[in-house]
């Protein structure tokens, strides 16, 4: 199939590369101007893999969009409303577009696919995610795991699974595109509440955080329509070990540098989907603690100490409710 990757930091470099990898022809596209597309274009390598001569690179947006079957978008979740502005000028229908990103949009509080749906006729081009655990540092060396596809198009999800699974990336098909987003987008925000607890010295109560965190993200999505279940599978539970313990996991560190009075530079899109997820929770009326308390800490300036005090020394409950 030939595929082009729009963005090019560390997950769309790592997309590209794999799917290079399984046989596909890719082309890698970014801003022309970018700090990682400058240096994929003049080295073909970055901190985590190194290009092939198969993958083609181009700052060149409409060429890629025109060329593709597949576009796969790994950007910042916060900015797709304005990168589609510039996509949908090209004609896109027959084309699939699959998002490899997690997050909710901060503004709205739509799910990214519902923002990609306000350009496209979803008859003619379908919209699937690509969600699950996983880091470039782990793929790159050879160490396999599993991830999900998910789409309203039955046959669409199936035929990505088919043609992107292999030995290093075991793919699913998912059943629940609402769930698999939102479940997919609310791990980086326990993710950011883990590091704090690392900062803190208190890993021990990781295991409080996992079993509340995922009856939290399971009560949202079934109060939007999705299926609850999905909080326990692949798109949530099944990325904590990859998001709330890696030493790569970028939500967990940023979570951490805070609570130590660290600048962590790098993308943590836990921090605006804490947000949207207040949003989100406040318009269908679910109690949903630890999203509050992270705001409170991110955006309200409360001190950590005292709201991971309130967070774990709330009355007694039964403990799944």
């Amino acid at each position: 199939m030939k595929v082009s990757v729009l963005g090019c930091g560390r997950w769309g470099s790592c997309i590209a590369w794999y799917l290079d990898k399984t046989g596909h022809e890719v082309l890698s596209c970014g801003l022309a101007d970018a700090p990682e597309f400058l240096t994929l274009k003049e080295t073909r390598k970055n901190d985590y893999l190194e290009y092939p001569e198969s993958i083609e690179i181009s700052s060149d947006l409409e060429y890629a969009v025109k060329r593709a079957e597949v576009i796969v978008i790994s950007i910042s979740a916060q900015h797709l409303r304005e990168y589609m502005e510039d996509i949908s000028k090209s004609n896109l229908d027959g084309k699939i577009i699959v998002l490899c990103m997690k997050g909710v949009e901060e503004k709205t509080g739509c799910r990214l696919s519902e923002v990609v749906g306000a350009f496209v006729d979803e008859e003619k081009t379908p919209i699937a995610v690509w969600v699950g655990p996983g880091h470039p540092q782990d793929f790159t060396k050879g160490i396999p795991n599993c991830m999900v596809i998910d789409s309203k198009n039955e046959d669409v999800k199936k035929k990505l699974c088919n043609e992107f699974s292999s030995p290093l990336i075991r793919m699913y098909i998912g059943d629940d595109f609402l769930g698999s987003e939102i479940g997919a987008a609310a791990k980086n925000v326990v993710g950011i509440v883990a590091g704090m607890l690392d900062g803190m010295n208190y890993q021990s109560l990781k295991g409080a955080l996992m079993a509340r965190g995922t009856r939290e993200i399971a009560r949202l999505i079934e109060a939007m329509g999705g299926n609850p279940l999905s909080a326990y599978g692949l798109c949530h539970l099944g990325d904590y070990e990859a998001t709330l313990f890696s030493k790569w996991s970028q939500n967990r560190m940023y979570g951490e540098s805070f609570v130590k009075g660290q600048k962590y530079g790098k993308l943590a899109e836990g921090v605006m989907t804490t947000k949207a997820l207040k949003k989100l929770a406040d318009k269908h009326n679910v109690e949903m603690p630890i999203v509050s308390v992270l705001y409170d800490i991110l955006f309200a300036e409360k001190p950590f100490e005292k709201a991971m005090e309130e967070l774990f020394g709330r009355s007694v409950k039964t403990e799944f409710h």
